[in-house]
């Protein structure tokens, strides 16, 4: 069914997406610097995937689950999306991460 990983990445966005508004981990407590973090992120990981497409380490399979639109020859249109769903949940999962070390290090702390 095309178009169903990208439905899968947009999903899965959303839901990481309720629990940084529940918890206020990173996009709602500081918008601009998550917003920056994540394009350029993005925006590095297409170049790595640019110079990995360009050697010929990386190359796109086919699969029905795809839209079938490339950005490029071996860039699949999803590739984006899923790059950026990659750094936003990296900046959730650190965020929280912090919130739970952080009260035991102060706890700790004479």
């Amino acid at each position: 069914m095309p178009g169903l990983y990208l439905a899968a990445i947009l999903v899965s966005a959303a839901g990481i997406a309720l629990l940084d508004r529940r918890w206020r981990l990173a996009a709602w407590s500081a918008p601009g610097r998550t917003a920056a973090a994540v394009a350029i992120g993005t925006a590095f990981f297409v170049v790595w995937d640019a110079v990995g497409i360009a050697t010929g380490v990386f190359v796109k399979g086919e699969s029905v689950l795809l839209i079938g639109i490339d950005l490029a020859p071996h860039l699949p249109l999803e590739e984006p999306f899923f790059l950026a769903f990659l750094c936003y949940l990296a900046l959730v999962t650190w965020g929280a991460a912090r919130r739970i070390v952080t009260p035991v290090a102060e706890a700790d702390s004479p």
